[in-house]
């Protein structure tokens, strides 16, 4: 028999070896680029990742660029940084401090940089559920109003889903107070919770950007309120009240009290136009949950009665 030197085995298995397919993807600058795909893998950096830093309520913006486009937190610090590709801060983020857990504010899918590639561990589920829940059936909607089991943060401080507090943003209570009482508006509150992130889309004749923005955080902060997997106790409408801002042309901004009652009213408006509302009957979840009938009835009297009267 003939015998053959492990030097050439070795050589002829890494001959017969596929290449890795490549694939083209556009970087954060814009530059077309051919990058080997990476199966998915196992990240060994999955026990730097610190829950109690993590806060999903400020608006997602690079604290660099301070850009709303490609943005992702990195899941060791909390931060925000724009972009995973070479030269953008969330890369340059994970060379100079070495925090390489980044999820993607949009999308939901988690990386681990510099060496990008994606993460996908069930251990991760409970930070994509906390940055935005979801509840998947009817059934688990309508079970909401007789739950009565407590759930517990990362501090360890239990709080009941749909009773948690909300910060005030320096002088915003009055925007809590409505916030809240509209939380327990049923038929209100169960069109946002079983909403769905791309239903809103703005189409060419359709309601103004910053009013469907508006509905959009106002659904967000809806389904945080009545989530049994939030990292802390209580929400910040801090991405509510920066909509409200940009659609009430700054009538309504931080730091700056107004009253509950006017602003109820136009938020209301507000919502029924972002959600594609007209002045027809029952055209948005606002119309159908608040609208109501006036019954208007008129007495005829008689001229007895009348005689009697002025007699």
């Amino acid at each position: 028999p003939f015998c053959i030197p492990a030097s050439k085995m070795k050589r002829t298995a890494e001959a017969s070896e596929p290449e890795p397919k490549k694939r083209s993807r556009v970087d954060a600058d814009g530059i077309i680029s051919a990058v080997v795909s990476r199966p998915r893998q196992k990240c060994p950096y999955l026990d730097t990742i610190q829950r109690n830093l993590l806060d999903f309520d400020f608006e997602k913006v690079c604290s660099e660029t301070l850009s709303n486009h490609n943005v992702y937190a990195c899941l060791v610090c909390g931060k925000y940084f724009q972009g995973r590709g070479p030269h953008t801060p969330a890369y340059t983020h994970s060379v100079q401090c070495m925090h390489h857990v980044f999820i993607n504010l949009a999308t939901k899918r988690i990386y681990c940089l510099p060496d990008n590639y994606e993460v996908v561990d069930s251990s991760l589920k409970d930070i994509q559920d906390c940055l935005d829940p979801r509840f998947e059936s009817d059934e688990a909607i309508r079970r909401l109003d007789k739950n009565t089991t407590l759930s517990r943060d990362v501090f360890g401080v239990t709080y009941l889903p749909g009773f948690v507090g909300l910060n005030n943003l320096s002088g915003t209570d009055y925007v809590n107070a409505v916030v809240q009482a509209l939380a327990r508006v049923v038929p209100l509150r169960n069109h946002f919770l079983r909403e769905k992130s791309d239903q809103h889309q703005l189409e060419i004749d359709g309601p103004p950007r910053n009013l469907v923005t508006l509905a959009e955080r106002f659904g967000t902060l809806m389904r945080k309120i009545w989530s049994d997997k939030n990292f802390k106790s209580c929400v910040s409408p801090h991405e509510l009240m920066q909509a409200i801002s940009l659609a009430s042309d700054k009538r309504y901004v931080i730091g700056q009290a107004a009253d509950a009652a006017k602003f109820l009213s136009w938020f209301l408006n507000a919502l029924h136009a972002g959600l594609g509302g007209g002045k027809k009957k029952s055209s948005s979840a606002v119309n159908r949950a608040l609208r109501g009938t006036v019954l208007v009835k008129q007495l005829h009297r008689t001229r007895k009665i009348m005689e009697l009267q002025s007699g």
